[in-house]
Order: C-alpha cells, then sequence, then structure tokens
C-alpha cells in the first residue's frame, strides 16, 4: 500500500475500528466491501508486538505519524480502536 493511500480517513479526532490479522503470510492494510479497516501483520501476537506493528502499519497507509495514533481499545484482542491526534 502506498503511503497516505488511506489518508482520507485520517480525520483528527477520529476513533477507527480495526480487525487485526497476525501471524499472516503478508504485511497488509485493507478496507472491505462494508467500509471495515483489516490490517494483516506478520508479527507474533506477543509482547505488544503485533500491535506495534500494526500502529507502524497504519500510520504508514494513513499518511500520519506514529504518535498520531492512539489505541484506544483491544491491546490483547484482534478488535482494535485508534483515535486519530
Amino acid at each position: 500500500m502506498k503511503k497516505g493511500e488511506l489518508a482520507y480517513l485520517a480525520v483528527p479526532g477520529s476513533e477507527l475500528a480495526v480487525r487485526v490479522t497476525p501471524k499472516a503470510s503478508r504485511n497488509a492494510v485493507s478496507v472491505d466491501e462494508d467500509g471495515h479497516l483489516k490490517v494483516s501483520v506478520t508479527t507474533v501476537p506477543e509482547d505488544g508486538k503485533a500491535t506495534a506493528a500494526v500502529v507502524k502499519l497504519l500510520a504508514h497507509a494513513l499518511g500520519v505519524a506514529k504518535s498520531d495514533l492512539t489505541l484506544v481499545r483491544g491491546a490483547t484482542s484482534r478488535d482494535k480502536a485508534f483515535r486519530i491526534d
């Protein structure tokens, strides 16, 4: 995915619901037909490594800095919510 391809979703103050697939075959960010964000990362889900990879990948896709994404809920869940600052 190109940097900033999902920039239209990067509205400051908004929350993004994300479905995460850890241990995937490749890193990818996609939007399904219902408009839900899906992030696949190759990282294993232990000690927050997968969440860190999601933040990095999502920030790249949204065209924002990693520090602009705040995890609101779902630290240990596949369903996460991020706030854009």
